[in-house]
Protein backbone atom coordinates (compact mmCIF):
# COMPACT_ATOMS: atom_id res chain seq x y z
CA UNK A 1 0.00 0.00 0.00
CA UNK A 2 1.31 3.25 -0.43
CA UNK A 3 2.31 5.58 1.84
CA UNK A 4 -0.46 8.12 3.19
CA UNK A 5 0.43 11.83 2.81
CA UNK A 6 -2.43 13.34 4.62
CA UNK A 7 -4.06 16.73 3.63
CA UNK A 8 -6.09 17.73 6.97
CA UNK A 9 -8.43 21.19 6.31
CA UNK A 10 -9.21 22.78 9.53
CA UNK A 11 -11.45 26.16 10.01
CA UNK A 12 -11.10 28.74 12.49
CA UNK A 13 -14.93 29.49 13.84
CA UNK A 14 -16.85 30.59 16.64
CA UNK A 15 -16.57 28.62 19.48
CA UNK A 16 -19.24 25.81 19.63
CA UNK A 17 -20.71 26.73 23.53
CA UNK A 18 -21.19 30.31 22.52
CA UNK A 19 -24.40 31.35 21.14
CA UNK A 20 -24.47 33.17 18.19
CA UNK A 21 -25.67 36.80 18.35
CA UNK A 22 -26.78 38.51 14.46
CA UNK A 23 -24.90 41.45 14.59
CA UNK A 24 -27.12 44.98 13.99
CA UNK A 25 -26.21 45.56 10.76
CA UNK A 26 -28.18 41.70 10.15
CA UNK A 27 -25.63 40.98 7.74
CA UNK A 28 -24.19 38.05 9.70
CA UNK A 29 -23.36 37.05 13.37
CA UNK A 30 -21.24 39.09 15.71
CA UNK A 31 -17.58 38.08 15.33
CA UNK A 32 -16.34 40.66 17.69
CA UNK A 33 -14.82 39.54 21.14
CA UNK A 34 -16.59 36.13 20.74
CA UNK A 35 -14.07 33.24 21.49
CA UNK A 36 -12.98 31.03 18.54
CA UNK A 37 -11.25 27.52 18.18
CA UNK A 38 -11.66 24.48 15.62
CA UNK A 39 -14.39 23.66 14.40
CA UNK A 40 -15.22 20.36 15.50
CA UNK A 41 -15.79 18.30 13.11
CA UNK A 42 -12.25 19.21 12.04
CA UNK A 43 -11.02 18.54 15.72
CA UNK A 44 -12.20 14.59 14.71
CA UNK A 45 -10.34 14.84 11.46
CA UNK A 46 -7.13 15.55 12.64
CA UNK A 47 -7.66 13.11 15.44
CA UNK A 48 -8.36 10.33 13.07
CA UNK A 49 -5.05 11.05 11.16
CA UNK A 50 -2.97 11.23 14.04
CA UNK A 51 -4.77 7.71 15.26
CA UNK A 52 -4.24 6.25 11.48
CA UNK A 53 -0.21 6.93 12.47
CA UNK A 54 -0.39 6.13 16.16
CA UNK A 55 -2.22 2.68 15.08
CA UNK A 56 -0.53 1.41 12.13
CA UNK A 57 -3.77 0.96 10.44
CA UNK A 58 -2.70 1.71 6.81
CA UNK A 59 -0.19 -0.87 5.94
CA UNK A 60 1.76 1.76 4.08
CA UNK A 61 2.11 3.81 7.27
CA UNK A 62 1.65 7.32 7.34
CA UNK A 63 4.42 10.02 6.10
CA UNK A 64 2.94 13.26 5.92
CA UNK A 65 0.03 14.75 7.96
CA UNK A 66 -0.32 18.58 6.84
CA UNK A 67 -2.84 21.00 8.46
CA UNK A 68 -4.14 23.93 6.06
CA UNK A 69 -6.61 26.48 6.76
CA UNK A 70 -7.88 29.79 4.98
CA UNK A 71 -8.60 32.25 7.09
CA UNK A 72 -7.66 35.92 9.38
CA UNK A 73 -4.68 36.15 10.70
CA UNK A 74 -5.67 34.26 14.20
CA UNK A 75 -6.42 31.26 12.10
CA UNK A 76 -2.59 30.68 13.14
CA UNK A 77 -4.00 29.50 16.57
CA UNK A 78 -5.98 26.66 15.42
CA UNK A 79 -2.82 25.29 12.50
CA UNK A 80 -0.79 25.71 16.57
CA UNK A 81 -3.28 23.39 17.79
CA UNK A 82 -3.82 20.72 15.06
CA UNK A 83 0.27 20.40 15.12
CA UNK A 84 0.17 20.46 18.97
CA UNK A 85 -2.90 17.10 18.43
CA UNK A 86 -0.04 15.44 16.16
CA UNK A 87 -0.08 17.45 12.68
CA UNK A 88 3.47 17.62 11.08
CA UNK A 89 3.32 20.98 10.08
CA UNK A 90 1.16 23.65 8.66
CA UNK A 91 0.23 25.57 5.76
CA UNK A 92 -2.05 29.12 6.67
CA UNK A 93 -3.58 31.36 3.45
CA UNK A 94 -4.20 34.26 4.84
CA UNK A 95 -6.98 36.53 4.29
CA UNK A 96 -8.60 39.77 5.78
CA UNK A 97 -10.15 39.35 8.99
CA UNK A 98 -14.30 39.61 8.59
CA UNK A 99 -13.38 38.20 5.02
CA UNK A 100 -15.21 34.42 4.08
CA UNK A 101 -14.78 32.17 1.31
CA UNK A 102 -17.43 30.22 0.01
CA UNK A 103 -17.11 26.53 -0.51
CA UNK A 104 -16.34 26.33 -3.95
CA UNK A 105 -13.44 28.88 -3.84
CA UNK A 106 -12.20 26.80 -0.87
CA UNK A 107 -12.40 23.16 -3.05
CA UNK A 108 -10.30 24.96 -5.67
CA UNK A 109 -7.66 26.08 -3.33
CA UNK A 110 -7.82 22.78 -0.99
CA UNK A 111 -7.09 21.26 -5.01
CA UNK A 112 -4.50 23.20 -5.79
CA UNK A 113 -2.48 22.40 -2.30
CA UNK A 114 -3.35 18.80 -2.50
CA UNK A 115 -1.25 19.24 -6.10
CA UNK A 116 1.72 20.98 -4.29
CA UNK A 117 1.67 18.47 -1.38
CA UNK A 118 1.06 15.43 -3.29
CA UNK A 119 -1.97 14.48 -1.22
CA UNK A 120 -2.98 11.15 -1.91
CA UNK A 121 -5.69 11.35 1.34
CA UNK A 122 -7.78 14.09 2.51
CA UNK A 123 -9.60 14.32 5.85
CA UNK A 124 -11.77 17.16 6.71
CA UNK A 125 -14.96 17.96 8.44
CA UNK A 126 -18.45 17.13 6.82
CA UNK A 127 -19.46 20.54 7.41
CA UNK A 128 -18.84 23.65 9.77
CA UNK A 129 -20.86 24.84 12.01
CA UNK A 130 -20.97 28.48 11.30
CA UNK A 131 -22.26 28.29 7.57
CA UNK A 132 -23.35 24.72 7.72
CA UNK A 133 -22.93 24.26 4.19
CA UNK A 134 -21.62 20.41 3.71
CA UNK A 135 -20.21 21.20 0.13
CA UNK A 136 -16.34 21.41 0.63
CA UNK A 137 -15.18 17.89 0.51
CA UNK A 138 -17.86 17.33 -2.18
CA UNK A 139 -16.66 19.73 -4.29
CA UNK A 140 -12.76 19.22 -3.98
CA UNK A 141 -13.35 15.22 -5.14
CA UNK A 142 -15.58 16.24 -8.03
CA UNK A 143 -12.58 18.54 -8.69
CA UNK A 144 -9.99 16.14 -8.61
CA UNK A 145 -11.81 13.69 -10.20
CA UNK A 146 -11.22 11.17 -6.48
CA UNK A 147 -13.80 8.99 -5.32
CA UNK A 148 -15.55 10.21 -2.06
CA UNK A 149 -16.84 8.81 1.05
CA UNK A 150 -18.47 11.28 3.40
CA UNK A 151 -20.20 11.33 7.16
CA UNK A 152 -17.38 8.59 7.91
CA UNK A 153 -17.77 6.87 11.51
CA UNK A 154 -15.49 4.27 11.19
CA UNK A 155 -12.35 4.16 8.64
CA UNK A 156 -10.33 1.15 8.03
CA UNK A 157 -7.38 0.03 5.26
CA UNK A 158 -7.16 -2.98 2.85
CA UNK A 159 -4.15 -3.92 0.80
CA UNK A 160 -3.83 -2.56 -2.53
CA UNK A 161 -4.70 1.05 -1.29
CA UNK A 162 -8.17 -0.24 -0.48
CA UNK A 163 -9.88 1.78 1.89
CA UNK A 164 -13.36 1.02 3.74
CA UNK A 165 -15.32 3.67 5.20
CA UNK A 166 -18.51 3.06 7.44
CA UNK A 167 -20.88 6.37 7.04
CA UNK A 168 -23.78 7.21 8.11
CA UNK A 169 -27.10 7.39 6.98
CA UNK A 170 -30.92 7.94 7.66
CA UNK A 171 -31.91 4.39 9.38
CA UNK A 172 -28.27 3.35 9.99
CA UNK A 173 -25.13 2.76 8.30
CA UNK A 174 -23.60 1.93 4.92
CA UNK A 175 -19.96 0.66 3.89
CA UNK A 176 -18.18 1.72 1.04
CA UNK A 177 -15.09 0.94 -0.31
CA UNK A 178 -12.64 2.91 -2.94
CA UNK A 179 -8.99 3.21 -3.58
CA UNK A 180 -6.58 5.92 -2.78
CA UNK A 181 -6.62 8.70 -3.24
CA UNK A 182 -9.80 9.85 -1.84
CA UNK A 183 -11.77 12.07 0.48
CA UNK A 184 -12.98 11.46 3.58
CA UNK A 185 -15.46 13.83 5.50
CA UNK A 186 -15.64 12.83 9.19
CA UNK A 187 -19.03 12.68 11.23
CA UNK A 188 -19.33 13.05 15.01
CA UNK A 189 -19.29 9.09 16.29
CA UNK A 190 -15.62 8.67 14.36
CA UNK A 191 -14.02 9.34 17.14
CA UNK A 192 -13.10 11.60 20.34
CA UNK A 193 -10.22 14.26 19.90
CA UNK A 194 -7.72 14.51 22.64
CA UNK A 195 -6.49 17.12 24.28
CA UNK A 196 -3.55 19.06 23.23
CA UNK A 197 -0.72 18.53 26.45
CA UNK A 198 1.30 21.58 27.40
CA UNK A 199 4.46 19.55 26.06
CA UNK A 200 3.09 18.96 22.33
CA UNK A 201 1.92 22.83 22.55
CA UNK A 202 5.44 23.86 22.94
CA UNK A 203 6.54 21.51 19.95
CA UNK A 204 4.69 22.76 17.88
CA UNK A 205 5.68 26.20 17.97
CA UNK A 206 9.17 24.61 16.73
CA UNK A 207 7.04 22.94 14.21
CA UNK A 208 6.64 23.94 10.17
CA UNK A 209 4.05 26.86 9.60
CA UNK A 210 4.30 28.20 5.67
CA UNK A 211 2.33 31.70 4.89
CA UNK A 212 0.42 32.00 1.48
CA UNK A 213 -1.84 34.35 -0.11
CA UNK A 214 -4.57 33.48 -2.74
CA UNK A 215 -2.53 35.15 -5.45
CA UNK A 216 0.25 32.35 -4.46
CA UNK A 217 -2.44 30.12 -5.68
CA UNK A 218 -3.68 32.28 -8.41
CA UNK A 219 -7.10 32.58 -6.87
CA UNK A 220 -9.42 35.46 -6.14
CA UNK A 221 -12.16 35.38 -3.63
CA UNK A 222 -14.65 35.20 -6.12
CA UNK A 223 -18.21 36.11 -4.42
CA UNK A 224 -21.25 33.85 -6.15
CA UNK A 225 -23.71 34.21 -3.27
CA UNK A 226 -25.08 37.78 -1.60
CA UNK A 227 -26.32 37.58 1.75
CA UNK A 228 -29.72 39.68 2.09
CA UNK A 229 -30.36 39.46 5.34
CA UNK A 230 -29.49 37.56 8.62
CA UNK A 231 -32.42 37.55 11.48
CA UNK A 232 -32.97 35.72 14.85
CA UNK A 233 -35.35 32.60 14.96
CA UNK A 234 -38.81 34.02 16.62
CA UNK A 235 -39.02 32.96 19.93
CA UNK A 236 -40.83 29.90 21.10
CA UNK A 237 -44.27 29.96 22.47
CA UNK A 238 -45.45 28.15 25.46
CA UNK A 239 -47.62 24.95 25.10
CA UNK A 240 -51.25 25.29 26.30
CA UNK A 241 -52.24 23.77 29.65
CA UNK A 242 -54.49 20.98 30.22
CA UNK A 243 -56.80 20.24 33.42
CA UNK A 244 -56.18 16.23 33.38
CA UNK A 245 -55.36 13.07 31.71
CA UNK A 246 -58.36 13.08 29.52
CA UNK A 247 -57.51 16.75 28.51
CA UNK A 248 -54.06 15.93 27.36
CA UNK A 249 -55.51 12.93 25.04
CA UNK A 250 -58.39 14.79 23.51
CA UNK A 251 -55.54 17.50 22.45
CA UNK A 252 -53.28 15.00 21.21
CA UNK A 253 -55.90 13.14 19.27
CA UNK A 254 -56.94 16.75 18.22
CA UNK A 255 -53.25 17.62 16.73
CA UNK A 256 -53.66 14.12 15.12
CA UNK A 257 -50.65 12.70 17.31
CA UNK A 258 -53.04 9.92 18.63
Amino acid sequence: MSALRILVPVKRVIDYAVKPRVNKAQTGVETAGVKHSMNPFDDLSVEESVRIREKKHAPGGVEDICAFSAGPPKAQEILRTAMAMGADRGIHVEIKEGEELEPLTVAKLLKKSVEEQKSNLVILGKQSIDDDAGQTGQMLAGLLNWPQATQASKIEFGPDDAVTVTKEIDGGVETVRAKLPMVITTDLRLNTPRYATLPNIMKAKKKKLDKKTLEDYGLTNEKRLKVLKVTEPPQRQGGGKVEDVDGLIGKLKELGAL
